[in-house]
């Protein structure tokens, strides 16, 4: 081969690459891979503690789960698409959505609402399979995030964070529904868990692009009322928290005693430099924490009742 050949083929070869690492941005951008990692993960703790709860195992009841995660991954999916398409027109403006194939063009708007449809209605037909119950959550979850939150609050109201809440707060719930469709009193709480710690969660992240859903005229909560009102809505959300692990006592002493830390440390850190200056320092802290509790709180309560469930 001569070197001719040999520079046209490693040229082709990191053209190919190039492809595979392109699609491989557009549909994570597409999908928002992050949100489903982290509505799975609770849904995934949702099932494990109603297994712990109802006194079951999970090597009896493994199939139930995949198809659980997998539905609820499919509508999420769905819904995060048809929000991606639905927003096409004010993404440009947004540095961290601008990428986005909606925006560049990578993949034509007919294959993508196409795609956001079929996903959805998959992850219904999925859940189907383990109780209409959950597939009624998931309807309703979805129903929350594309209609009430994309289509209808997120361009009009401050509320819009609130209301795209209810959609982040039905996984665990739906989770829940496949083992025990009538829910009880900790299956709430895990709902209101998950609610409450939203809006911290986003107001920080709104506080940090204030300017950008300025320019794309989304009225959040920092844009339309400022800084000051918003890290007292954070403070005031993240105190509503503390009395949540209550409901999830069966838990143990250890979870109880974790969860109440990690509320003590969330409003602590938001506390320490209330006044200062530096609001955008201080919204970062708290967004990276929120993800950091968000974390360790599902996963220890799938590590504290592992003997129970195993």
């Amino acid at each position: 081969m001569s070197k001719m050949e040999v520079t046209s083929t490693e040229v082709f070869q990191k053209i190919d690459v190039q492809d595979r690492q392109s699609i491989s941005s557009d549909l994570k951008a597409l999908f928002k891979t992050g949100i489903i990692q982290s509505n799975v993960m609770t849904a995934f703790a949702g099932f494990w503690v109603a297994l712990f709860y109802n006194n079951l195992q999970v090597q009896n009841h493994w199939l139930l789960l995949l198809v659980t995660l997998a539905g609820t991954a499919g509508i999420i999916a769905g819904g995060c698409i048809l929000n991606n398409y639905y927003d096409r027109d004010i993404d440009p403006v947004m540095s961290r959505t601008k990428q986005r194939p909606t925006v560049t063009g990578s993949i034509p708007l007919p294959v993508i609402l196409g795609l956001g449809v079929a996903l959805s209605i998959l992850g219904v037909i999925l859940l189907l399979f383990t109780t209409w119950q959950a597939a009624l959550l998931g309807i309703l979850g979805w129903f929350a995030y594309v209609v009430l939150y994309t289509m209808w609050s997120k361009r009009r109201y401050t509320l819009n964070t609130a209301i795209g809440s209810l959609s982040g707060a039905v996984p665990p719930l739906i989770g829940w529904a496949a083992i025990e469709p009538e829910l009880s009193l900790p299956a709430l709480a895990l709902f209101a868990l998950m609610f409450v710690w939203q809006t911290p969660h986003f107001l920080a992240l709104a506080m940090k692009k204030t300017e950008e859903y300025r320019a794309a005229n989304v009225p959040m909560l920092p844009v339309v009322h400022g800084f000051a009102v918003t890290k007292r809505q954070i403070v005031m959300y993240i105190i509503c928290l503390f009395p949540l692990p209550l409901f999830l006592s069966s838990l143990g002493v250890g979870f109880m005693l974790l969860a109440s830390g990690l509320n003590v440390g969330w409003l602590g850190l938001a506390l320490k430099d209330f006044n200062k200056k530096d609001d955008l320092r201080w919204a970062n802290q708290l967004f990276v924490y929120s993800l950091l509790y968000l974390t360790v709180i599902f996963v220890s309560m799938v590590i504290f009742t592992l003997p129970a469930v195993i």
